[in-house]
């Protein structure tokens, strides 16, 4: 990764300003769709719980960069917050199981927080990151039997699909 000193010895990186640009053009994408569709239909609570899943997403990753200068530990953690993100937003908009208010969708907030919670443990430690985010892809993992009892193999393919991130994340967090 790039890396460049401003006149304050502060040390820039391309990548996060990236980052955090993107966040802030992707916060305006329902702006853009809601003037060529009335599918799309937010109002002021939507705009702001996506304005706060965007820059705590963003936030996690700039974290992720000053913890560690290891491009593996970068991408590891890059990667388990956009699972963490993707598991989020498609929770909230229509639920991952049934719809957005079934109480089953609350376990993946409960795997979200059992990732928070092993990575304060590990202090964001590499070998701890990878022990953590294996813990996650195995429940994360039984969510997809989950999945095919109680909705369907479409839901269950999603399941294996984050189950998967996770595991590649923990991989990443291994090879730091």
């Amino acid at each position: 990764m790039a890396a460049n000193l401003n006149t304050n010895g502060v040390q820039r990186n391309g990548l996060r300003i990236a980052v955090w640009g993107m966040a802030a053009a992707v916060w305006l994408l329902p702006v853009i769709a809601m003037r060529f569709t009335r599918e799309v239909n937010w109002g002021p609570v939507d705009f702001l719980v996506w304005a706060v899943m965007l820059g705590t997403a963003a936030g996690l990753y700039e974290l992720g960069t000053r913890m560690s200068a290891n491009i593996a530990y970068r991408a590891g953690f890059a990667l388990a917050v956009l699972t963490g993100f993707f598991i989020t937003w498609s929770n909230l908009a229509v639920g991952i199981i049934g719809n957005e208010n079934n109480p089953l969708n609350l376990i993946f907030f409960a795997i979200l927080a059992l990732g928070f919670v092993g990575a304060l443990i590990a202090r964001f430690q590499a070998v701890g990151m990878a022990r953590t985010l294996t813990v996650v892809a195995i429940v994360q993992g039984a969510t997809v039997l989950l999945g095919l009892y109680a909705d369907s193999l479409r839901v269950a393919v999603i399941l294996s699909i984050f189950t998967a991130m996770w595991l590649f994340s923990a991989h990443l967090f291994r090879k730091a």
